[in-house]
């Protein structure tokens, strides 16, 4: 049986950092819900395969999620994995460990099983809809701002309206905010995907996918960013003021704070540009003071 911690720490950095600060059951069901997603985007991202390839094998996962069929879930997580989408060893892996992971969401209870699997075939629908677009040298151009936004909402924008619902669950401390969680929950996703779209756009540039277009101005990427940034930190004091626990409120702020981080030193330095290992756990540091003197955990 795969460790989806283990596939955790191979696929994402931060949220392996994060997602272990969560209460359960809301960390396995995240947990699950990262690793489905992070599927879906390594066939997006798969520049290699025809763009046929591409979205065949999102409405194929899409198809597995529907109900438990072990036999065909083993045959194409196989398929996938020779086919080799994506040169990172982390995404490769999981592809393998597709099984494992439908495996572990079939598991889940039934309402977050639902919420998971709506939120993920949303995202992988859209996600098609984008590939569909691609040329035949497997290149994506979005065309405006609003194209771009667009582009946010499908990929993190819904990620961040599963996470919502995932919170609200058994935690009726957060019922008088639902509204206002929700209200912002796609700018909280938007935010995150603009700021990992700025600093890695040297390199998606390369792999053949433009997601800055062409006439939209730099400063006002960053503004939008920024914004979208301020609405999530909105987002995490909510939960903080409702009382929610502090593995909610930890898991939820790490991000942001890391975004408000790496926005500065990309606009400073520009594409490629990161944050160090010794600052990212500053960041962690200061994050857990505040927490322990029950401080705004993020600048309101």
């Amino acid at each position: 049986m795969a460790d989806l911690d283990l596939l955790l720490k191979k696929t994402s950095r931060t949220f392996a950092l994060a997602i272990p600060r969560l209460p359960e059951p809301t960390r396995r069901e995240v947990t699950v819900a990262y690793l489905l997603f992070r599927i879906a985007d390594t066939f997006e991202d798969a520049a290699s395969w025809p763009r046929g390839k591409r979205i065949e094998a999102l409405r194929v996962f899409c198809e597995l999620l529907a109900t438990p069929a072990p036999e065909e879930t083993q045959r194409w997580a196989a398929a996938w994995t020779a086919a080799v989408p994506i040169e990172h060893e982390g995404y490769q892996e999981l592809l393998s460990e597709t099984p494992a992971v439908l495996d572990a969401y079939f598991g889940l209870g039934a309402s977050a099983g639902e919420l998971v699997r709506g939120h993920t075939v949303r995202t992988a629908e859209g996600m098609a809809g984008f590939v569909e677009r691609t040329d035949d040298d497997g290149e994506l151009r979005l065309a405006d701002v609003a194209d771009l936004r667009a582009y946010c909402y499908v990929v993190a924008g819904i990620v961040g309206e599963m996470l919502t619902e995932l919170y609200l669950l058994r935690r009726d401390q957060l019922e008088p905010i639902a509204e206002d969680l929700r209200a912002r929950a796609g700018l909280f996703g938007e935010g995150l995907q603009l700021v990992n779209i700025l600093r890695d756009s040297s390199f998606d540039a390369a792999e053949g996918r433009s997601y800055l277009p062409a006439d939209a101005r730099r400063d006002e990427l960053f503004a939008l960013a920024r914004r979208d940034l301020r609405s999530a930190g909105e987002y995490v004091l909510a939960l903080q003021r409702a009382g929610a626990e502090r593995g909610l409120v930890a898991f939820n702020a790490l991000p942001v704070l890391l975004a408000f981080a790496t926005l500065d030193r990309v606009e400073a330095e520009g594409p490629g540009a990161k944050l160090s290992r010794p600052e990212l756990y500053r960041i962690v540091r200061r994050m857990e003071r505040a927490l322990d003197r029950d401080l705004p955990v993020v600048e309101p």
